[in-house]
């Protein structure tokens, strides 16, 4: 069962995501919190899987509680659930630990997604999102393991086919994970991802 805390204080919004929610079988809302210290204390508490976290709230800010979950509750994963689309904002919360970037004018579809791909231990960004194209860890931070292995072949000159061969994988999967790098880089297109890994000099392990 993947449990979800949300760190909001529009109720409205609340009640809409614990509305949509509440017909999935695999999750649950086990508490909400107006301010970034009662998130913190509930994380301490209940322990959930996934938190929902604004970046703006009393108290204790987004960034800051994030940073304190990353540190002491590794265990739970950490989605910016907020309206500040600006890259330094998106940046601070990556630092601070976050493994996905929502924003609340999405579809609550996308939310769903997001709380299933970090509980599964990936990474979620919305798509509407630019990402900052090195945060403190690099790319590290964005990219799975599987895509940075992918982007050091790409550095190499290898086509989808070429990949899928050399690492026993389809070439659709290959594909999937070139348009998924393309969308949390930020970038705007394949010819950009090539000349991403090409610069940073990614090689295959």
């Amino acid at each position: 069962m993947i449990t979800v805390a949300i760190a909001e204080d529009h109720q409205a919004l609340i009640d809409g995501i614990q509305s949509y929610l509440a017909y999935e079988d695999d999750i649950t809302i086990i508490g909400h919190a107006n301010d970034g210290e009662a998130l913190l204390e509930l994380v301490k508490r209940r322990s959930p899987t996934v938190v929902l976290c604004d970046i703006r709230m009393p108290k204790v800010d987004g960034i800051a509680a994030a940073k304190v979950i990353q540190k002491e509750y590794p265990a739970t994963k950490v989605i910016a659930f907020t309206m500040f689309d600006q890259e330094q904002a998106i940046k601070q919360m990556l630092d601070a630990g976050a493994v996905g970037y929502i924003l609340k004018n999405s579809s609550l579809n996308i939310v769903l997604e997001a709380i299933r791909a970090v509980a599964e231990g990936k990474t979620y960004f919305d798509n509407k999102i630019h990402l900052p194209t090195a945060t403190k860890n690099g790319s590290k931070s964005v990219l799975s393991a599987r895509e940075k292995q992918i982007l050091g072949c790409i550095a190499r000159g290898k086509t989808s086919h070429e990949i899928a061969n050399e690492l026993f994988i389809g070439k659709s999967t290959v594909d999937t994970h070139r348009k998924n790098m393309i969308r949390k880089l930020g970038l705007s297109g394949a010819g950009e991802l090539l000349r991403y890994a090409v610069e940073r000099k990614y090689t295959f392990e």
